[in-house]
């Protein structure tokens, strides 16, 4: 994702300090909204492992800005609810309270990411209009919230799908959209961020191959998320809980068994759960190259502490998959694994933005 940036050397010092100061609020504000995103993902792993994400059966952008305000309000959308195969599947009887308890999940769900469509448009708007949001810059963040808004709309695609007849929880497919499109928006706006903090490249000669194989780690991580999304579209999380072996094999009985060979990578729980396994073991084998290299090489020492900490976000973030694994999937852990795995694509986007001058 590149950006021009232009480091303002032949401006006068008075403009140049005020360019800094318009960057460092800009890069400020992007950051706190790429945060946002971070609890929303949360938010979403949460909704989903406690079976909420269906509790609300409209897409009401403006009026569904307010919850129930009176019984007969509450007792219309329970209502509602109690026609979907989820109702009758996993909640039936549980009556009007627990309908709100996980109503109330889902509506704050839905509340923050309006939340986060305000925290961009307003600060947009306001900095847009006194001109500290460079005009070259200006394409880009119009372009992000339009994905923001398109987010919404996929989030709903995505819930739809749990309306439909025999099913209890949204498409695996839908999920896994929803999600990759909120680590693309995530991803550009903190490398957007960091191009606005950081405009000036640092110099490494001789280092083309870490910063390649920080690009790696990067594509790795992100593909050890999506898989993880299918992990949790398909509640391959709550099967072959043991570690490193899936019921005594290094490979799972039944990888490719169905038919045609695709279907086996979204949808069949062996394969699902093996392939996020590999692509975390690869991730932590890319990255612990990474940091050796990055300790051991003197002249990568000006990017040796973000290096160091993707390392350790790695770490955290594998202990963490194998804990939840083996634990059976409980709702605290796996929500800290999925905010983990959004830090750690934030440190595996920072160490190739800090390497992006090696030669």
């Amino acid at each position: 994702m590149p950006f021009d940036v232009r480091d303002f050397s032949d401006l006068p010092p008075e403009e140049k300090a005020a360019s800094r100061r318009n960057r460092r609020l800009v890069a400020v504000w992007l950051f706190g909204v790429a945060f946002m995103i971070l609890v929303m993902v949360v938010l979403g792993g949460v909704t989903r492992l406690t079976g909420s994400g269906l509790s609300i059966m409209e897409w009401a952008p403006i009026s569904g800005i307010l919850p129930p305000l009176n019984q007969a309000d509450w007792q219309k959308l329970f209502d509602l609810y109690q026609q979907i195969p989820q109702y009758a599947l996993v909640h039936e009887g549980f009556g009007l309270a627990g309908f709100k308890q996980i109503f109330w999940l889902e509506w704050v769900h839905r509340l923050w990411g309006r939340l986060i469509g305000l925290a961009f448009l307003g600060p947009l708007i306001w900095l847009w209009a006194t001109g500290r949001i460079e005009r070259r810059l200006r394409p880009r963040l119009t372009l992000l919230f339009v994905l923001g808004g398109l987010q919404g709309a996929v989030g709903w695609f995505m819930v739809a799908s749990g309306f439909l007849p025999d099913t209890i929880s949204v498409s695996p497919y839908r999920l896994v959209i929803h999600l990759v499109l909120a680590l693309v928006l995530y991803a550009a706006i903190v490398w957007t961020g960091l191009d606005l903090l950081r405009p000036a490249a640092v110099t490494l000669a001789g280092a083309r191959a870490i910063r390649q194989m920080t690009a790696l780690c990067c594509a790795l991580v992100a593909l050890t998320i999506v898989a993880g999304g299918f992990v949790a579209g398909t509640h391959a999380g709550f099967d072959y809980n043991t570690f490193p072996l899936m019921s005594g094999d290094l490979v799972p009985d039944g990888y490719a068994r169905l038919s045609p060979f695709l279907r086996n990578l979204a949808e069949n729980i062996a394969a699902v759960q093996f392939d996020h396994r590999l692509l975390a073991t690869l991730t932590a084998v890319v990255t612990a190259t990474v940091v050796a290299v990055g300790v051991a090489v003197p002249r990568l020492r000006p990017v040796r502490g973000t290096i160091l900490t993707l390392g350790a976000t790695v770490a955290l973030q594998y202990a963490l998959g194998v804990t939840t694994l083996l634990l059976v999937v409980p709702v605290g852990l796996a929500a800290a694994h999925q905010a983990v795995s959004v830090l750690l694509l934030t440190a595996a986007l920072a160490t190739r933005h800090a390497l992006r001058g090696a030669t």
